[in-house]
């Protein structure tokens, strides 16, 4: 656990002299107990460097998690895809296809039907300090 505290101390000292967005993408993807060490090392940055800002995208299950170890540092956004876009997305990447002989309408058609039927809505937080206000573009 050394090169987290070692990871902590130079984030801590890069944003004491400026300030420093950390991104983490695809939250709910790393296993629980390395959230939860995660968790505890951006605490310790934000609560020591007020020019930290954390910026976390993820499925939602995790909003209750990350809202409890920031507690009144999170404001979060909800995005769901748009089926229209998705649709439209995987048509031009379809259209890419490098072996187009592969792809017959039944296939291609069962690919438009289930995909975004499975995609679900992501969440998306940043932790600030409340002090400083927050603009999310999306």
């Amino acid at each position: 656990m050394d090169a987290d505290r070692d990871i902590v101390k130079m984030l801590q000292l890069i944003t004491s002299s400026q300030p420093i967005f950390i991104v983490i993408d695809a939250l709910d993807q790393c296993a629980a107990v390395q959230r939860y060490r995660l968790f505890d090392s951006l605490k310790e940055i934000l609560d020591k460097s007020t020019g930290a800002r954390i910026f976390v995208t993820g499925r939602p299950h995790i909003r209750t998690e990350i809202e409890r170890r920031l507690s009144g540092r999170v404001a979060s956004v909800f995005i769901s895809p748009i089926r229209d876009d998705s649709i439209r997305f995987l048509r031009a990447r379809l259209s890419e296809d490098e072996t187009p002989d592969a792809m017959d309408e039944s296939l291609e058609a069962e690919i438009l039907r289930k995909i975004p039927g499975n995609m679900s809505e992501m969440w998306v937080a940043a932790a600030v300090v409340l002090r400083i206000p927050l603009l999310i573009i999306g």
